[in-house]
């Protein structure tokens, strides 16, 4: 998979970009163009084709214009990558009553992000290391900081938590999104697949070598009707996660 970095652009075009703090359409710009417009498209672009597929160009025909009237408003690909990644970092939902306490704030932070990712594969190629410094992103971090602000976490501990739930959720997904593509990648459905393979796995997979395997793999199909279920995956995950969060914070209530 192909990874896409942020941030390459112009530190000073980019940040005036995404805060909109320049944002003055030239006099030579089409009038039924914006940075929004243009933005969006991009997105639309990613979304159906993804990543690979976007350019400068296709975008422009995805908007019915020519290539160079897009730069009237944004200064070039890298720029318009990182409004990108800031617009749909935007859509997470932040309600401020979210029932069950900050173990109820995490899982819905977590079951946001998770459906962010399914409506935006692309997301999955971006390296995460260099984040957008745009408005979306930096109120998304601060709503998610809050959710575990006041019980008795460090600032250090607090970011921590949040790096630990995105990054679970970014895994979970990732394996979600592979598996949602399978059929239309390879041209063959599971069920294909297994059927395929199933004469040569009852020949290797022997229970008297392979007992436990045999034994839990059975189990496991039987239960999920499948080799493997991403829901699954990630609804038992995410609660693993947060009890192991649970252990952290209940330590830091007895230490005070």
């Amino acid at each position: 998979m192909t990874v896409e970095y942020s941030g390459k652009g112009d530190p000073a075009r980019s940040l005036a970009l995404l805060w909109r703090t320049g944002e003055r359409a030239s006099r030579k710009g089409k009038p039924e163009l914006s940075v929004d417009r243009i933005v969006r498209a991009a997105i639309e672009v990613a979304d159906a084709e993804g990543l690979q597929a976007l350019s400068m160009r296709r975008v422009a025909e995805r908007l019915g214009v020519g290539t160079m009237s897009l730069y009237t408003y944004v200064p070039g690909k890298p720029e318009l990558f990182d409004v990108m990644l800031d617009t749909v970092y935007g859509e997470t939902a932040r309600p401020e009553d979210v029932p069950g306490g900050w173990r109820g704030r995490l899982e819905q932070i977590a079951r946001e992000n998770w459906a962010l990712y399914l409506r935006h594969p692309w997301l999955l190629q971006v390296a995460a290391s260099r984040p957008v410094l745009g408005p979306n992103v930096t109120a998304k971090y601060d709503y998610e900081l809050r959710a575990v602000d006041g019980i008795g976490l460090t600032d250090l501990e607090m970011d921590s938590v949040i790096t630990l739930i995105t990054g679970f959720v970014h895994g979970a997904a990732r394996g979600a999104v592979e598996a949602a593509q399978a059929e239309s990648r390879t041209g063959m459905s599971d069920e294909q697949w297994w059927a395929a393979h199933a004469p040569f796995l009852s020949r290797i997979a022997d229970p008297a070598r392979f007992p436990v395997a045999a034994r839990v793999g059975q189990s496991a199909g039987e239960a999920l009707n499948a080799a493997y279920s991403p829901e699954h995956a990630f609804e038992f995950g995410l609660r693993r996660v947060l009890d192991g969060i649970e252990t952290l914070v209940t330590r830091r209530e007895h230490q005070t």
